[in-house]
């Protein structure tokens, strides 16, 4: 087990990052409560030529304003003025690439996860959706900006290897009005995997 390092996160191919994250873990500990699980889902965002990313054309915003620090950082904003998404900052400053992460198997704290859903069991549809990974989690809007090399938000390598032949890459969901954009195949999932968010 290894906390991912800065140098992870800063790398330059936001989409490869976003593969690469398949098979590692992700944890919070808020009030001493750790939470976490296997990140079985992602999307990729690049901020210079891709017309789904918030950042896309150097655009920013009091939300945006994250996305072009370096990479390691947490970019959390809210849809439908409800549920918070989570994304990982990638690449150096002024690039302002993310990864959203779109789907977890939990694997530690499952009481509280439970607890923070609402649900009276453990099941897919506990961690299969952004807004509900960040529901289990805890994680807010509170936490934008959080450094994920520190003890708040954090993710791990564990040497689980998910195999090229394992990960189905389709389009990106709810981004249609990006244009062909709309149609990169930047939305990467653990074959098979009953926690993923259901297809398009």
């Amino acid at each position: 087990m290894a906390k991912l390092s800065k140098s992870f996160y800063t790398r330059s191919d936001v989409v490869q990052i976003a593969r690469d994250l398949l098979g590692k873990y992700i944890f919070t500990n808020l009030d001493g409560v750790i939470t976490g699980g296997k990140i079985v889902e992602t999307e990729a965002y690049s901020g210079e030529n891709d017309l789904a990313c918030h950042s896309h054309s150097g655009r920013r915003t009091a939300r945006t304003e994250i996305m072009f620090q370096e990479g390691g950082v947490a970019y959390v904003y809210l849809i439908y003025g409800i549920y918070a998404l989570f994304n990982i900052i990638t690449n150096v400053a002024e690039k302002a690439d993310a990864v959203l992460i779109r789907a977890i198997e939990p694997t530690e704290g499952l009481p509280e996860m439970l607890l923070r859903r609402g649900h009276p069991k453990v099941s897919p549809k506990l961690t299969s959706g952004p807004g509900l990974v960040t529901l289990a989690l805890g994680i807010t809007k509170k936490l934008y900006g959080t450094d994920l090399t520190g003890n708040t938000i954090w993710l791990e390598d564990r040497s689980e290897i998910i195999k090229e032949d394992q990960i189905i890459a389709s389009p990106r969901v709810g981004v249609d009005y990006a244009g062909e954009d709309a149609l990169l195949p930047w939305r990467f999932r653990v074959q098979g995997n009953p926690w993923t968010s259901k297809a398009k």
